[in-house]
């Protein structure tokens, strides 16, 4: 079966703060309990490990409420590595968001592909961003994500698969999320990814990435930077 191209209420540029912070709220409370951020401090480690140092810059495409750059923060204080975030998302609304939850970044509020070629990072992350992109703009990001990382980056996506779809769609009616949440997580699901696609979309880029299979569900696609 082939990826969704259903749109998603979220990708509306005319949503309303309230909705918007509202299906943050139960965004990051759906990344919490599936353990979301795991497969992510565990790339930091290895890319801390592979390279020592004492700091490491993190751009966070798609970054959303900051949950993830949050994450990021803490597991920086807890191993003695300096971070230096920050957050790249073109709602009006996600800086404020994040900056209310006390996310310790600095914001970028664009479209990625505007970013100036020479801004680059140690590392570039995107969780949960990827599948609200077609083909041809993923192709394209996947040839940005070495241009602007200079280290490794990493794209933390959803299986499509039928098991994750029921559980988000039981799930979300279950714990009474945002309508929004309820109306886009399976459809998440559905605009998700199989083995296959990264392997096509990846060749089509003509980029080296890794694609792993990590629990709950989930794609962990990662490369190395550009020079």
């Amino acid at each position: 079966m082939p990826r969704s191209q259903q749109a998603e209420i979220m990708d509306d540029p005319g949503q309303t703060e309230a909705d918007f912070a509202a299906a943050l709220r139960d965004l990051e409370t759906l990344n919490r309990i599936t353990f979301a951020y795991a497969p992510l401090l565990r790339f930091l480690d290895r890319v801390v490990a592979a390279r020592p140092r004492r700091s490491i810059s993190v751009l966070d495409v798609g970054a959303g409420g900051g949950d993830a750059l949050r994450a990021v923060a803490r597991w920086g204080r807890d191993r003695g590595v300096k971070t230096e975030l920050w957050g790249l998302d073109r709602s009006p609304w996600a800086e404020r968001h994040a900056m209310a939850k006390g996310t310790p970044a600095r914001w970028i509020t664009a479209d990625l592909f505007d970013l100036p070629a020479e801004r680059r990072f140690d590392v570039v992350i995107c969780g949960l961003f990827a599948h609200h992109l077609d083909d041809p703009t993923l192709v394209r990001f996947l040839r940005w994500l070495p241009a602007h990382a200079r280290d490794r980056w990493l794209i933390l996506d959803l299986h499509r698969h039928w098991i994750p779809w029921a559980a988000v769609w039981a799930g979300t009616r279950l714990m009474r999320m945002h309508p929004m949440v309820s109306h886009d997580g399976p459809i998440s699901i559905a605009r998700g990814f199989k083995r296959e696609d990264w392997k096509r979309l990846a060749a089509e880029a003509g980029v080296a990435a890794e694609a792993r299979w990590v629990l709950p569900f989930r794609w962990a696609v990662e490369g190395p930077g550009g020079p």
